[in-house]
């Protein structure tokens, strides 16, 4: 199982200084965080993309480069890769370019965004999102795949013999999930091929969450990828700790009272016991956390939301220690407790060479026997 953490690179004021952090300083900060990320042991780094303040990761691809050339083990991903808006092929060279300098530590995530008058930037219409995902995402499928591609749909020019460049490293593409928080169409599209399914678990409560992934893991299997306890679960988080919970609480409070997204709206107390929301001792966000799989059973891959609302960089870096050092080597533990043996594993580049792999001599006996 994987364990990571995610942002969305929001510019916010934090409250208790009344100061708000320049971009510079907030890019800054992210790859820093990132740079973290590896120190403490974690696996996976994941940037959101935004087009609009108060964000600043317009350009993922570009932060994560520079973060794969500082680092050895750490996944890069995205938290967002907006599939509506971005030009497949664009997001098919891109990504392919990143994967051969990062040595293949590279996946994405698909997603819609939650800023609608990205559409119309972007010369697209907000009616027309899920069609856009679909049709969108279809051809980035394709044009990892083929060498060659034609191909013509309703949002885009038609292609006609073209070839994406750089070709995907080893010819195996990133390995793709579908984030979602409420469309079904997006967990019947990562069900359909074979892909991961990611919910942000954040601002929803456990039963949202539990239907959305048994919809997902179902049509997994009627699909004929795997049993449903075989397909490839993400979950988020969103964690703020210290050693006390009391200290957690009384820190955390203006932070989350002056949040952009939920600020202003239910009490810090509402808000934890409905939602996926952790704010207190690294026991209590690990008890909290363990819970996640009796809804959405046995996964392959955790990430948290650590780095928003405000909250100063020095702040962060004190909750990444804690994370690394007091909550994800129990978290590996336990959950490894009881993982039946035929779950799969959090896909990774050298994973899909080997079943690539397996999967082509695999054919060459069955012809060989013929």
């Amino acid at each position: 199982m994987q364990f990571g953490i995610f942002t969305v690179g929001d510019v916010t004021m934090d409250p208790t200084t009344g100061r708000t952090p320049t971009e510079h300083e907030r890019i800054k900060a992210m790859t820093a965080i990132a740079l973290k990320a590896e120190e403490v042991g974690l696996d996976v780094f994941a940037t959101g993309e935004h087009h609009n303040p108060p964000f600043v990761p317009s350009s993922p691809t570009t932060m994560l480069g520079w973060i794969a050339a500082r680092t050895e083990r750490l996944v890069l991903s995205t938290s967002t890769t907006l599939i509506t808006t971005n030009d497949p092929v664009k997001i098919a060279e891109d990504f392919a370019m990143l994967q051969h300098l990062a040595g293949g530590r590279v996946d994405v995530m698909m997603g819609r965004g939650n800023t609608g008058p990205v559409y119309p930037w972007f010369g697209q219409d907000i009616r027309q999102g899920i069609p856009l995902a679909i049709e969108n995402y279809a051809l980035l499928h394709r044009l990892w795949r083929e060498d060659v591609v034609d191909w013509s749909g309703r949002f885009r020019s038609p292609l006609q013999g073209f070839t994406s460049t750089p070709r995907p490293l080893d010819d195996v593409a990133p390995f793709v999930w579908h984030g979602s928080i409420r469309s079904p169409e997006i967990a019947e599209q990562a069900a359909y091929y074979g892909d991961g399914f990611f919910h942000n678990n954040i601002f929803w409560p456990s039963d949202h969450t539990k239907r959305m992934v048994e919809l997902y893991r179902t049509r997994y299997a009627h699909y004929g990828h795997g049993t449903p306890e075989q397909a490839i679960v993400g979950l988020g988080g969103q964690v703020f700790m210290r050693r006390n919970s009391q200290d957690a609480v009384r820190e955390f409070r203006p932070y989350f009272d002056n949040a952009p997204v939920y600020g202003h709206g239910p009490s810090m107390e509402d808000f934890t016991e409905q939602t996926p929301l952790t704010v207190g001792s690294p026991q209590q966000v690990i008890e909290k956390t363990l819970g996640f799989r009796e809804y959405a059973g046995d996964y392959q891959r955790q990430l948290f939301l650590m780095d928003h609302a405000g909250l100063p960089l020095k702040t962060v870096l004190e909750q990444l220690d804690l994370l690394g050092e007091e909550v994800v080597p129990v978290l590996r533990e336990e959950f490894a407790k009881g993982r039946p043996a035929d779950v799969p594993e959090a896909p990774t580049h050298a994973s899909l060479v080997a079943r690539r792999d397996a999967q082509a001599r695999e054919g060459k006996e069955k012809e060989a026997v013929k």
